[in-house]
């Protein structure tokens, strides 16, 4: 494990280097960290450096925040983006600075859920370091008040009520193998995401999703999707409680590729919202098969 220090906060990560192929980028979801990319890399480090962070406020980048200071890409300022140091936008500008950092890109980023978007907002803010984006378990694009009400009232009490002796409780851990996923987890699975979630920062927990999940950002991803030049892929558990296959669907029907009758969207069998623990050979084989596909062309966008 390594720290980059991302505009004056330590970022945790780790990075294979066993190719000269393309890197591959991964950014995890929610309240989780960069653990959940492990049971991926047995089947693409070999083939392609592999790089795994944790975002700001999460896992072990969650130490002096209160030294950041967001300042968004000027393409985040003209879609009229959140300026808050939790918006999609700043969690891409964190990303950009550590691929500066490593001097990797251009890249192929991997997102998960919440991931997912922020790899969408880095490829339209920074398109020099990024040459293609894979959402896994991410969608969206569509604002539904009452659901997405819900969501951030059950997301507030979650942070509010956390408590450090939660984690001394195996019924908790044992839950969490179960929430999200078509078959339970490992427990060791669901022990790393009871961790996580009371370990995360609670301003960055609260921050993000509460920035990602208004009306105005929710309805940005579709513009910012549609004028994307590099190749993007969706990922998609068929059981996905969390985010429903139709709002992969939705999303990735804005892709300028979308328009010749080309699917970006590829669902995996008897999955749902942890697709990376639920089905690490089918998603890696995925990604293999995506990232070989040639970069489209300009004339092949329009």
């Amino acid at each position: 494990m390594a720290t980059a220090t991302l505009f004056g906060v330590p970022h945790h990560y780790e990075l294979t280097e066993n190719s000269e192929a393309t890197p591959l980028v991964f950014i995890h979801g929610w309240m989780l960290s960069r653990q959940y990319w492990q049971p991926l890399l047995p089947h693409l480090a070999e083939s392609h450096p592999c790089l795994c962070y944790d975002l700001r406020g999460f896992g072990q980048s969650r130490h002096q925040l209160e030294q950041y200071r967001p300042g968004l890409p000027a393409a985040a300022e003209a879609l009229q983006s959140s300026p808050s140091p939790y918006g999609l936008a700043a969690y891409a500008r964190d990303l950009a600075e550590l691929l500066r950092q490593l001097q990797l890109g251009p890249v192929w980023l991997v997102g998960h859920s919440l991931g997912g978007s922020i790899a969408l907002w880095a490829a339209h803010c920074y398109p020099d370091q990024v040459k293609g984006v894979i959402c896994l378990n991410a969608g969206g694009g569509l604002y539904l008040d009452r659901e997405f009400r819900q969501f951030r009232q059950v997301g507030k009490a979650i942070i509010r009520w956390r408590t450090s002796w939660m984690r001394h409780l195996p019924p908790l851990a044992w839950a969490m193998t179960r929430a999200s996923v078509v078959q339970p987890l490992a427990y060791r699975w669901g022990h790393q995401r009871l961790v996580d979630l009371l370990d995360a920062d609670a301003d960055a927990a609260l921050g993000s999703l509460l920035e990602s999940t208004t009306e105005p950002e929710v309805h940005l991803l579709p513009r910012l999707v549609s004028g994307l030049r590099q190749s993007v892929y969706f990922i998609a558990g068929d059981q996905d409680s969390v985010m429903d296959l139709k709002f992969v669907h939705h999303l990735a029907g804005y892709l300028p590729s979308a328009q010749t009758g080309e699917t970006a969207v590829i669902p995996i069998a008897d999955c749902g919202h942890m697709a990376m623990l639920e089905q690490p050979q089918a998603v890696a084989q995925a990604i293999l098969e995506q990232v070989a596909q040639p970069s489209p062309t300009p004339s092949a966008l329009f």
